[in-house]
């Protein structure tokens, strides 16, 4: 066998994501999906695998061929696994039969069909669809033009970062028979409806929607019951927030649910509320606890990871969730009044559960720092690990050497404690100095922690020891730290990222002070810009899908006018305070030679941001490069097309070389 060696950008193409764990209803078996990456392609390709809960063989897979299978969902007799295909070009629903054959299609939509919820009896399923306004399930696919025509933009909100420009399509639910195939349309209009549950009686959906007018100023979602016969809406909250994930308890007495007032706009903490269908009354369970609920961990590798949601037990006394703490996500249970306690805990990234309530075990989705992610069997009454189900680049890693992070914990600004970790390079040599790489998370509101990070492992195996925070402004802490960074761009969280480098070169010799390198992404892509403008400590820079100019930002980011205001806390008449806390501003101070990464089609932090920057600097003569990715949005490094991904950690990797 031979020497490990640590991990290098092409082996993306070996690894394995593993995601999306669903039990059957009896519990003996569950289901999960795989993606790799066809070399020959160069495209990601999404299956089923299977297997028993006991099994000691290999999983079987279910679905093959090109494309994507994602979204399983067992009928709830166990008898049939729903899922979602695009293997015959547009997303449709397809059925596996646990007696075996092939999968059948069962919709045929022009606006293709996704989310696949079935009805309690398992003879129907409920699924999100795509329409314009005034147009049917019904309706044959229009002729797509062949000419060139204009675009006619009226709202502000006219183009997605991950869908492009808006093409007058609203998301609409509709029911299909299993049997039969016959279709039933139950919402239409001009809104975005979401579909979350089915009530145990089989009468209701639990949706969401946001029925405002003008959704251009409305941010908000409430969640509805939406009565199948007449189908008729009504609304369980009132317009005070945006809730999602609505989970009805297996009796029908309670619907629980995931929202948030908005007090800090985007940077609220999502709280889990709890609403009584026969008094009708809705209350937040957990308004005193000062933790996020849902999984808010940065990753870069990890693919087709859904939102994790409530699961109740079979009592109905309580439920199960996810939710994100100094580093982690875990496994925690309340009662129904709102007593909370962890009953899963560890220095990892939990970002996939589906649990039996009858024997309250769970198959989890479990990632760590030298762990890419695999599915685990835990008994959640008792807080134990009963066995690791699956090993998917086990053979693989076997071969690779990866860097285990230290986690430190320092004095930010205004004596803060900030969290964060510190990665020695693959074949440290005690005595020896090696230069030293700060990472920057994006959001702002986002957290790094004890999960798999793909860029960071390369970068030690390159020869670099890697520093990462988690400075005010991250999710995690407290409410008033993820809070602390909005109208504060610049200040304090800037001060936490020095006071970390600080930290480690005080602390930890072997770190070389004059080989220092700082690289982020959006967010992270900002306060870099940044820090090259007030500091000239480091010696080398990578800035990715940056914002540089507050002032162009607020009129061309598909976020940009909402987000702005939440962010820097005011307007585009105040330009004055834009400018102060756009990097722009201060590309004369620059001296750290930079490299600029953007996507040619990031509608989030749109490539003028970068245009900017560059020609900024080569006016005036600093050393700069600007590299273009065609065809790809704001999510290049993490779902981008493999090969963009490779070329965009060579640059990372030789621009360091080069500089450091």
């Amino acid at each position: 066998m031979s020497e490990a060696r640590g991990i290098k950008s092409d082996d993306l193409y070996e690894l394995i994501s593993v995601a999306n764990p669903q039990f059957s209803p009896d519990g003996k078996s569950y289901v999960y999906i795989q993606t790799t990456i066809d070399r020959e392609t160069d495209e990601y390709q999404s299956h089923l695998f299977f297997n028993t809960a006991g099994s000691k063989n290999k999983p079987t897979q279910w679905t093959f061929g090109k494309g994507k299978n994602h979204s399983p969902r067992w009928s709830p007799n166990g008898k049939t696994l729903a899922f979602v295909s695009s293997r015959s070009g547009k997303s449709q629903i397809y059925l596996l039969s646990l007696n075996g054959g092939e999968a059948r299609q069962l919709t045929f939509l022009p606006g293709g069909a996704v989310n696949p919820v079935w009805s309690p009896d398992a003879t129907k399923i409920a699924f999100n669809t795509s329409l314009k306004a005034g147009q049917t399930i019904f309706d044959e696919e229009e002729k797509k033009e062949e000419k060139v025509k204009p675009l006619e933009v009226t709202k502000m909100k006219y183009k997605s970062d991950s869908e492009g420009f808006w093409n007058g399509q609203f998301r609409q639910i509709a029911i299909v028979d299993v049997m039969s195939g016959e279709l039933a349309q139950l919402t239409e209009g001009e809104h975005d409806f979401n579909l979350f549950n089915w009530s145990p009686d089989g009468r209701y959906l639990a949706i969401g929607a946001d029925l405002n007018n003008d959704n251009d100023f409305s941010f908000m979602e409430d969640l509805y019951l939406l009565e199948i016969c007449s189908k008729e809406l009504t609304a369980i909250t009132n317009g005070t927030g945006y809730f999602s994930g609505a989970e009805w308890s297996l009796d029908g007495s309670y619907i629980a649910m995931l929202g948030d007032e908005r007090q800090f706009k985007n940077a609220t903490h999502m709280k889990i509320w709890l609403y009584e269908v026969q008094t009708k009354q809705l209350s937040c369970l957990t308004a005193n606890w000062d933790v996020p609920v849902g999984n808010l961990m940065v990753g870069d590798f990890l693919q087709g990871v859904p939102a994790p949601t409530i699961s109740w037990t079979k009592n109905n006394d309580g439920f199960y969730f996810i939710a994100t703490a100094r580093g982690n996500t875990n496994i925690y249970y309340s009662d129904l009044s709102g007593s909370i306690k962890e009953v899963y805990s560890g220095e990892h990234h939990v970002y996939g559960l589906s649990i039996h309530q009858d024997t309250e075990t769970a198959v989890a989705a479990i990632s760590k720092p030298i762990d890419t992610g695999d599915l685990y069997y835990i008994s959640l009454s008792d807080s134990k690990l009963i066995k690791r189900l699956t090993n998917a680049n086990g053979e693989f890693l076997s071969r690779i050497d990866l860097s285990q992070p230290e986690t430190i914990e320092f004095e930010g600004a205004d004596g803060w404690k900030v969290q964060g970790w510190l990665m020695k390079p693959i074949g440290f040599e005690k005595g020896k100095k090696y230069p030293l790489i700060l990472e920057i998370h994006g959001g702002p509101h986002m957290m790094f922690g004890n999960t798999y990070m793909n860029e960071f492992q390369i970068l030690a195996a390159q020869g670099y020891a890697v520093l990462y925070i988690n400075p005010r402004g991250s999710h995690g802490y407290s409410q008033e730290f993820v809070n602390a960074v909005r109208g504060d761009y610049g200040g304090n969280d800037y001060q936490d990222l020095m006071h970390g480098v600080d930290y480690v070169l005080a602390n930890y010799d072997f770190i070389d002070e004059d080989r220092l390198g700082v690289t982020g992404g959006s967010y992270g892509g900002f306060m870099t810009n940044w820090i090259v403008g007030h500091t000239n400590r480091f010696k080398a820079a990578v800035t990715q899908r940056s914002i540089s100019n507050w002032i162009s930002f607020y009129g061309v980011s598909d976020i940009g006018y909402y987000f702005t205001e939440w962010q820097i806390q005011t307007e585009l008449a105040d330009i004055e305070t834009l400018w102060k806390h756009s990097p722009l501003a201060y590309v004369h101070h620059v001296e750290t030679p930079l490299l600029i990464l953007h996507s040619e089609k990031d509608y989030r932090c749109p490539i003028e941001q970068a245009e900017q920057l560059f020609i900024a600097l080569k006016r005036l003569g600093k050393e700069t490069m600007f590299v273009r990715f065609p065809d790809e949005n704001h999510e290049l490094s993490r779902s981008g097309k493999p090969e963009l991904r490779v070329s965009r950690l060579d640059y990372i990797i030789n621009w360091f070389k080069e500089h450091l």
